[in-house]
């Protein structure tokens, strides 16, 4: 391959952001479009590839959503209930999940946008699907949908790269893997971009490529131990990998140090999630993928190897609590938990996350027998385990004399709580708690693993520019999308709008990235 040394727009980083850059500045009428990643291209993809593929979206409903799938038959559609998700309903979200910080036009961006975006995707061959197996739940014949999020890709993360990345390469992007961005030139005169230094990883050549503009797309510092200790806090460094070991904040670092580019969001905050506790530690798995994500605590408790509870397990809904509950199992001693459930709730787990064939499960006839088999995989208090679990029991079927016509829905939250009259457990479970009485019963041990940090950079909501510290404005030619954008997200997040809002701001700033240097030919 000819080694480029100039193009209209450089976009770096091959997710989903950074492809949806090169599909938005192609079409835009770029005249050439370059991107390059410093992962080899068995790598390729970033974190997207290791996500499920889920996109949040404002919909009026199943009339809206079903054109855009490939996985509905007439006859199941017939069986579906789903209500709409407004503008309102996810900006309210975004609101209360992000504790009110969310910056207030990235925010509206995300929303307004979040609709034609996904439907944008779909026109250049990303297959949609309704995400049957995690957002919804078969009840008395019906599929109901819960928690606003109805939509995710065919074959998850994987088959949303291979579809952009076709897209992107039949509208002649060009993909340059195993080459590193290492400085951004700016004009000597008016602080313009004017290319990128890279380097090879296989020859370790360096070359500056000329671009009319650039877009940096390279995710956040999840997978830099260094940084994560630095800004997430002690402790952070032990956490485990869910996707690639490439996103080291080096871009973020570079644009901050060579373009002045502002500094923005929560750099102490991050998404995480109950992960296998055998899973590599630095990277995630390929294969494996996101199989390693443990959601399944809804649908039991969750206690750490003292054998204390120390989440609300059903404080919301699932999508709204998996983003912050690594945190809460990062905090325990020694980093782990343990999850647990009965026989009347072991055919609700998703197959993907909890067969035997991805996770090691710890069976037994009675809880006893699970606290003494839980104790030779690190549970350092058998003997509080059980008393635990036979608070939480009681606690339950106190409620439940209390409120004999309350009845158990996972699509919703149902209120079936541990906190009656008689008896209140100094740590609720507010939803769904059912009791742990029916064997076989069953254990996994989980441990953190960190997705994405949010820690970013200060962006111009309309045309994803990156804003400069010096000037607080755009700085000419330079743009942003993905984890990099900082200010979306605080504390935690509404599942499914991270890659929303990577297709979102990657198209507006393939959008500006065009017309940018369509002005400089």
């Amino acid at each position: 391959m000819t080694i480029p040394t100039k193009t209209s727009v450089l976009i770096i980083g091959s997710g989903n952001a950074g492809l949806s850059a090169a599909l938005s500045a192609a079409e835009s009428g770029a005249p050439s479009v370059l991107l390059i990643d410093s992962c080899p291209e068995h790598w390729s993809g970033g974190n997207s590839y290791f996500t499920a593929g889920a996109f949040r979206t404002v919909h009026s409903g199943l009339s809206e959503v079903l054109p855009l799938v490939n996985n509905v038959s007439a006859e199941m559609a017939s069986k579906i209930d789903m209500q709409p998700y407004t503008p309102s309903d996810f900006s309210n979200d975004i609101n209360r999940i992000c504790l009110g910080r969310s910056d207030k036009d990235l925010a509206r961006t995300l929303v307004s946008d979040s609709n034609e975006a996904v439907k944008w995707l779909a026109g250049h061959g990303v297959r949609f699907q309704l995400s049957f197996n995690r957002q919804a739940y078969e009840i008395d014949g019906r599929f109901k949908f819960w928690g606003g999020m109805c939509l995710k890709t065919q074959d998850g993360g994987a088959g949303l790269v291979a579809d952009e990345r076709a897209a992107a390469e039949k509208l002649g992007v060009r993909i340059l893997y195993s080459t590193a961005a290492k400085r951004i030139i700016l004009h000597p005169e008016n602080g313009s971009v004017s290319g990128v230094l890279v380097q090879s990883a296989l020859s370790g050549k360096e070359w500056e490529i000329e671009a009319g503009a650039v877009i940096i797309a390279a995710g956040g510092f999840e997978a830099n131990p260094r940084m994560r200790a630095q800004y997430l806090g002690p402790g952070w460094d032990l956490a485990f990998v869910r996707g690639t070991p490439y996103n080291t904040g080096s871009v973020l670092e570079m644009a901050m140090r060579d373009a002045g580019a502002k500094q923005a969001g929560h750099w102490s905050g991050c998404h995480s999630v109950a992960w296998d506790a055998n899973a590599p530690a630095d990277s995630g798995d390929r294969g494996v993928s996101n199989e390693f994500t443990k959601s399944g605590y809804p649908l039991g408790v969750m206690v750490n190897v003292d054998g204390e509870r120390f989440v609300d397990e059903g404080v919301d809904m699932r999508n709204y609590t998996y983003a912050v509950f690594g945190r809460a199992i990062l905090a325990q001693p020694g980093h782990v938990a343990f999850q647990v459930w009965d026989g009347e709730m072991l055919p609700w787990l998703r197959g993907e996350e909890y067969r035997e064939e991805v996770v090691e499960r710890i069976t037994a006839g009675s809880i006893e027998e699970l606290a003494a088999l839980c104790a030779e995989k690190g549970l350092r208090n058998p003997g509080r385990f059980v008393e635990t679990v036979r608070e939480y029991n009681e606690a339950v079927a106190c409620f439940q004399e209390e409120n004999p016509d309350r009845k158990w829905d996972p699509a919703v939250k149902d209120g079936l709580s541990t906190q009656s009259r008689r008896k209140k457990l100094a740590l609720a479970k507010s939803n769904w708690a059912t009791p742990l009485t029916k064997g076989p019963f069953v254990a996994v041990k989980v441990t953190c693993g960190v997705t994405f940090t949010f820690g970013g950079l200060a962006v111009d909501s309309e045309t994803a520019g990156v804003i400069s510290s010096a000037t607080n404005a755009p700085v000419p030619g330079l743009y942003c999308a993905g984890e990099m954008v900082g200010g979306l997200f605080y504390d935690n997040y509404p599942g499914g709008s991270g890659l929303t809002s990577g297709a979102v701001f990657g198209r507006r700033a393939g959008r500006a990235a065009a017309a940018r240097s369509l002005t400089l030919i």
